[in-house]
Formats: structure tokens, C-alpha cells, sequence
């Protein structure tokens, strides 16, 4: 109940009192008492503090000036000339409005106890199926990455083929076929936007990595292209692993069940780092060991920021300008891994989201070893 509203209830219940009872009369001024008191109705405006104050000064007189006497119990009202009473007869319509003041507090009490009810058993649904979910997920992932581990062909080019144009040396476009490893053959059937399969040994991370020409798509999809909030592992779009990029940018959901990149942040301490060294990347057409290098936080800033953008790192043109991004990387990492690049070398980067800032990033960076 509003303030306002109540300031008008308690300025209505004590205007109603004043007509029915002679507040110079000391019986009624007991009677009036003793229903409040009985009831336990408590003024809290303050008018009405006001109110109970004068009552209750005007009992303590008649008390002192010795004008009650004991009641006697019965149903009549009899006032005797001095102004004691034998017995109060309550006023009936006061009692009705005592009650229903009461069974308002009730009733707002039991409203808000049924509305917190509600908004607790929403808010458990709605974990209880985000959960539900993350586990969903994470059985599909551990059932393809079944699928690859069984292969008795790990490192053995299928009879599958894929087409690819390509830049040759001479700047001039050029077709050529690929083999797709046996182990990946099947996966690549299922959903040809597999581009390859990221895993870090003793993590949750051993997850399929896809690729779409629009970049948001496996943002809340799954690997059978299925809506998902968990989404997938995708590497950028702007992104070539057959005319090989200098770095290439894996993105996955930091997602609070653990899932995708959801413990990547792990990372930002050196004796996580210490336990899980090595990445593995493998495309489809190759298998790939990555050692880390950077562990970093950065952010996504507005075009018109002059600040280095690490997801804007895909090619270097030249030894200074790979050089130039790796002391970037290395002045924002937050420990010293002894691990080193140079022109040539080929990178993957991980990145996840980051709460610790609006638009916060938490990056990875890695070297490619064998």
C-alpha cells in the first residue's frame, strides 16, 4: 500500500472515531484504547502517531486522577456520574474497520510471499533449463569427439576431396584439390562448414571448429546448424586455413556451465597456464600443436579508438609489422610464458567473452609448433 493511500485510510478511520466517540467522555476514551491495543492496529502516519499519542495521554490522566474504576463484566454500557464504567461495549462498526485494516495486511503479506513464490520458481526453471541445455550440448560434443578419437585413422587422408581456389605466387588464382583426413571425413559429411577440431588436454575444451561465411551464425548454432544459445566454436570468417593466415581467430561463448570457452579464463593464472601448455588445432587437412604464447584482456573498441585490436591481427606483411603485434601482445599479457614468434610463424588465437568490463575480451594466443 502506498504511503498516500494509507495516510488516507488511518485520516478516515480517525475522523470516523471522532464522530461516533466523545473523546472528553472517559469510558470512551477507554473503549477506543483497549480495541486498538486488542487488535494491534498501529498507527504509522503521522497523523495518526498523532492521533495515538493524544489516546494514550488521556488514558494515563484518567488513570492518575483516579476517575476508572475496575470493570465489571457485562453486556450493557453503564457509565456512572464520575465518569468510571463497569463494562465497554465495542463498537461494532470500529471492529469491522479494525478487521478489514487487518485483513488488508494480510492480504498484502500473503500476495508478496506468492509473488516471490513465482518469481523463485521462474528463476528455477529457467536455470533448471539452461542447465539442461549446457548438458544436452555437451554430450553431442562428447559424442562427435567420440566419433574422432575412435578413428583408426588419425593422420591418414581420406579418399574425400575438397576444391579450393587459391592465390599462388604469381598473384594469380589458382584451383586446387585438398584431401580431408580420414578422421574428420564423416564429420565433414555431416556438416561441411567443419573447418576443423581445437583441444587442450585435461580441459573441457574438445570441440569442433566451424566456419560460416556470415560471421554471427554459429554465434547461437550448433554443429547440425540447430539453434543453440551455447552456440559453437568458429573461427572468423575473414579467416584461411588453406592459403594459410598468419593468425587465425577461434571464437567460442564464455558460457557460465563451463561450456565452449566457458573455462578459458583459467588461463589467467600462470599455474593453470604451467598444467596446459599445449593446444591442439588440427584443420581438416592437417593435424596441429600450438604452445602458448600471451594471456591477455583487451576489449572490442569503437573504429574511430587508435588502440592495437588483436581480432583485426589475421596477416602481417612484414617482419616489423609482426613484430610490432607481438610486443603489443606481449606488453598486455599477464605473465611471461618464455615463449617467442617471429615472421613466419603461424598463430591461433582464442577469445571469449570477458565481464570484468563492458565488451571485455580473454584472449589466447598461441604458436604453432609441429
Amino acid at each position: 500500500m502506498s504511503n498516500n493511500n494509507r495516510n488516507e485510510q488511518e485520516k478516515k478511520l480517525i475522523l470516523s472515531l471522532k464522530q461516533k466517540y466523545n473523546f472528553d467522555n472517559a469510558s470512551d476514551v477507554i473503549n477506543v484504547y483497549r480495541w486498538l491495543q486488542t487488535n494491534g492496529y498501529k498507527f504509522v502516519t503521522k497523523d495518526g502517531v498523532d492521533f495515538d499519542n493524544m489516546l494514550y495521554e488521556k488514558v494515563n490522566t484518567i488513570k492518575k486522577n483516579g476517575s476508572l474504576t475496575k470493570p465489571e463484566v457485562k453486556n450493557d454500557v453503564s457509565v456512572t456520574n464520575q465518569g468510571s464504567f463497569k463494562r465497554i461495549d465495542y463498537d461494532k462498526e470500529l471492529e469491522r474497520e479494525i478487521k478489514h485494516q487487518m485483513k488488508q495486511r494480510e492480504k498484502k503479506r500473503k500476495s508478496l510471499i506468492l509473488a516471490c513464490l513465482a518469481v523463485i520458481a521462474i528463476s528455477l526453471g529457467y536455470f533448471g533449463y539452461y542447465y539442461y541445455i549446457a548438458d544436452r550440448t555437451q554430450e553431442k560434443m562428447e559424442e562427435l569427439a567420440e566419433k574422432v578419437d575412435n578413428s583408426a585413422y588419425s593422420g591418414q587422408m581420406s579418399l574425400m576431396t575438397h576444391t579450393e581456389i587459391v592465390i599462388n605466387d604469381n598473384g594469380e588464382k589458382e584451383e586446387i584439390t585438398l584431401h580431408i583426413l580420414e578422421k574428420y571425413s564423416d564429420l565433414y559429411k555431416e556438416n561441411n562448414d567443419l573447418i576443423g577440431w581445437l583441444k587442450i588436454e585435461g580441459t573441457d575444451i574438445d570441440y569442433p571448429v566451424l566456419q560460416s561465411d556470415d560471421s554471427e551464425f554459429y554465434l547461437n548454432h550448433d554443429f547440425y546448424k540447430e539453434k543453440n544459445k551455447n552456440g559453437s566454436i568458429f573461427l572468423d570468417s575473414d579467416c584461411n586455413v588453406v592459403d594459410r593466415d598468419v593468425n587465425l581467430i577461434i571464437y567460442g561463448h564464455h558460457m557460465k556451465s563451463g561450456n565452449m570457452f566457458g573455462n578459458l579464463d583459467r588461463y589467467s593464472n600462470y599455474k593453470y597456464f604451467k598444467e596446459h601448455p599445449i593446444i591442439q588445432f588440427d584443420t581438416i587437412y592437417e593435424e596441429g600443436t600450438y604452445e602458448i604464447m600471451y594471456v591477455f584482456r583487451s576489449k572490442i573498441y569503437t573504429e574511430d579508438e587508435i588502440r592495437f585490436k588483436y581480432y583485426q591481427f589475421i596477416n602481417a606483411n612484414s617482419a616489423e609489422e609482426f613484430d610490432s603485434y607481438m610486443n603489443e601482445m606481449a606488453s598486455m599479457s599477464l605473465y611471461d610464458t618464455g615463449v617467442r614468434a617471429g615472421f613466419g610463424d603461424e598463430l591461433i588465437t582464442l577469445s571469449t567473452c570477458d565481464y570484468q568490463e563492458k565488451n571485455g575480451r580473454f584472449v589466447v594466443v598461441a604458436k604453432k609448433i609441429q
